[in-house]
């Protein structure tokens, strides 16, 4: 995945800017001081959550696994090649720093929205794709440290 950086690095500023805003928007119930605690408190947890995920799955390792084994999944499709499945893997990658700590289930329906503007040049309708991501999100979530999102895994 061209697009996945191996600096990691960019795990903790994903994480920090999803937990800032986040944080500023859960804070601005108490007024602009509570907004202003809230992305400040956001933005580290959000960093320590992203840079756990850089920390546990290398991108690179990430994406050579994919790769050598995406044609023997049950959801491959031989009229489809690596660059159609290519993006639902990042998709996921890039999405487990969004969303720490949720379940693919729970937040299925973001993904499918979001997938119009991640898909690149992916042939994959998102139906096509949810499989492939799926492996992707549980591929990470397996080695988070702990039950990361607490679904019992």
């Amino acid at each position: 995945m061209s697009d996945i950086k191996k600096d990691h690095s960019i795990g903790e500023g994903t994480g920090a800017v999803t937990g800032a805003v986040t944080g500023a928007v859960v804070g601005s119930a108490a007024g602009p001081v509570g907004s202003a605690v809230g992305a400040v408190v956001g933005g580290v947890v959000g960093a320590k959550a992203g840079g756990a995920v850089a920390e546990a799955v290398n991108p690179t390792e990430y994406v050579d696994h994919f790769r050598s084994r995406y044609q023997a999944a049950d959801y491959y499709d031989d009229r489809r090649e690596w660059r159609d499945y290519e993006p639902a893997y990042r998709h996921s990658y890039e999405a487990y720093n969004r969303y720490p700590g949720e379940r693919f289930d729970d937040i299925e329906d973001k993904l499918e929205r979001e997938w119009a503007e991640t898909r690149a040049e992916s042939r994959l309708a998102w139906n096509e794709a949810r499989d492939a991501a799926r492996d992707g999100w549980h591929y990470i979530e397996r080695r988070m440290p702990g039950d990361f999102d607490r679904d019992g895994r």
